[in-house]
């Protein structure tokens, strides 16, 4: 199990993700921050992205906040080729 820790910024025109030059890593969502759906969209894009069920990501901490970590059951060799390609 893996955790990512990302900057969130829900309402946006599409979902996005990246890196500042300092290395933290954002995600834009198009939904919205109520009710969880900002959350959930992210469940969805991550799962998208990784190719992974959703089951297997999970929301560890800041689930009302903009920073958030998310458990990842996938192993350290895909999320390190998976960060690889997240453009700075």
């Amino acid at each position: 199990m893996q955790k990512l820790r990302f900057l969130v910024k829900p309402n946006a025109r599409k979902n996005e993700i990246g890196r500042n030059e300092d290395g933290t890593l954002w995600l834009r969502v198009a939904a919205p921050p109520t009710e969880g759906k900002a959350n959930q969209a992210i469940v969805i894009f991550l799962s998208e992205l990784l190719k992974i069920p959703k089951s297997s990501i999970r929301l560890a901490a800041g689930s009302t906040g903009k920073l958030k970590t998310f458990e990842i059951d996938i192993s350290e060799k895909e999320i390190q080729s998976f960060l690889l390609n997240i453009v700075v």
